[in-house]
């Protein structure tokens, strides 16, 4: 059974959006419960305890979520939610070097008029649902003194509610500018400002060095550089290589954080970049598998678990359960390609634009801010003890309060009015 997508594609003009309410076809959610109690569950070596998760997903967590995705969960519900909290849109773009593309966004606009442009970008495994917590405090601040925020958030073509890309070839660069048109030609924001974790630092970094006429601020909270060489960065080579001297505290846990995930934890990264088809035969017929193989992330990359209900978890996964979720995983194969690497390359270009950083202690790629500074003009950076990879989700009222500081600062100001 394949997604529907909930707008006639042949009424869709280009640039002219269309706002429905999302909607996922019953007959694909019952579906869902009968595979669900069809599941078959491998057993655990008795010389690996409840917490201990070096061979993968946990069974016993993943039959608890799975039982209350099949008995209890209610999407409806969480699809009622989705249409409160956000206003949905759906827009065909035509991409220069690629061609048509259809995008499923949301867009909150704030109260205030003078409000700031901001585009949110999410990655793998997320979704426009990570700005759930977000979207209120950003557009509608209680202080009204504070910096609002135009709110929108798109969902990479192949995720979510955005049609899979009916060919290849679309990876950062070409969703980048998607992006820009959505943001300049549809909506009409002719400058604009960037907030970018997992490949949305990838994408948003993207459209900063191919439009920065337009991006005049970005804010990461992944920063994904290569280490200094001496070459690239002569002192902070130097002050690495004596690291054991130089570093804080938490300089040495990110960096050992980011050596676990090289070493022991991106083994899915290779198989989605290489046969993303392959596996998506399996992922794409078995929510239990899907579901096992995003609660490893989730307790991986996150810190903060006591923030993600078990409904949380399954609307995460269902972002990518009603897609079948093999275009998420070819995007891995676009973005991370041999030939053109595209994701590392935007991460080996020095960017001017004014760069905050938002570093928490559980993601898995972040890096000492003189790393960042060979590739971004990092304009603000704090660094924080809790939290992880899904940090809007995680620490919502850090992620708020760091985004309205930076992008309030008179760097980002003086950037966004042209001075």
């Amino acid at each position: 059974m394949r997604f529907k997508c909930p707008v006639p594609l042949q009424e869709l003009k280009f640039n002219v959006p269309l706002s429905y309410k999302l909607h996922v076809d019953r007959d694909l959610l019952n579906l869902t419960k009968q595979k669900l109690a069809l599941a078959r569950y491998p057993d655990e070596q008795t010389d690996f305890g409840e917490d201990n998760w070096a061979q993968g997903a946990k069974v016993s967590r993943v039959k608890e979520l799975a039982e209350y995705w099949r008995d209890q969960y209610q999407w409806e519900d969480e699809e009622a939610h989705l249409n409160e909290v956000f206003n949905h849109f759906i827009v065909k773009v035509d991409v220069p070097g690629y061609g048509a593309l259809v995008l499923h966004y949301v867009h909150n606009r704030s109260p205030n008029s003078g409000a700031m442009p901001l585009l949110f970008s999410h990655g793998w495994p997320g979704s426009f649902v990570e700005a759930t917590r977000v979207v209120h405090p950003l557009t509608q601040p209680q202080n009204t003194d504070d910096l609002s925020f135009h709110f929108v958030a798109p969902s990479i073509p192949g995720f979510g509610f955005s049609p899979a890309p009916t060919k290849s070839g679309v990876g950062p660069e070409v969703v980048a500018r998607a992006y820009k048109i959505l943001m300049t030609d549809v909506l009409g924001y002719s400058r604009f400002v960037t907030q970018g974790g997992d490949f949305g630092s990838f994408i948003t970094r993207s459209m900063a060095i191919q439009f920065p006429q337009h991006v005049r601020g970005q804010h990461l909270n992944m920063f994904p550089v290569p280490p200094p060489t001496i070459m690239s960065a002569p002192l902070a080579y130097l002050r690495w290589c004596f690291s054991v001297f130089t570093y804080s505290e938490f300089e040495r846990q990110a960096l050992l954080v980011r050596a676990n995930f090289e070493e022991d934890q991106s083994g899915y990264l290779e198989q989605q970049r290489t046969r993303p088809q392959t596996l998506g035969f399996a992922l794409g017929d078995s929510p239990t598998g899907l579901l096992a193989w995003f609660v490893e992330k989730f307790h991986d990359w996150g810190d903060m678990h006591e923030s993600f209900s078990n409904s949380d978890i399954i609307t995460l996964v269902m972002m990518h359960w009603i897609q079948g979720v093999t275009p998420g995983l070819r995007f891995y194969r676009e973005a991370f390609g041999r030939k053109r690497r595209e994701a590392e390359r935007t991460f080996e270009t020095y960017l001017p634009v004014p760069t905050g950083v938002s570093m928490y202690a559980k993601e898995q790629l972040h890096c000492p801010r003189d790393w960042a500074a060979q590739a971004a003009n990092i304009q603000y950076w704090k660094e924080y003890e809790r939290g992880g990879h899904f940090s809007s989700l995680e620490r919502p009222d850090l992620f708020v309060s760091d985004l309205r500081t930076f992008f309030s600062s008179r760097v980002i100001l003086e950037s966004f009015h042209g001075k």
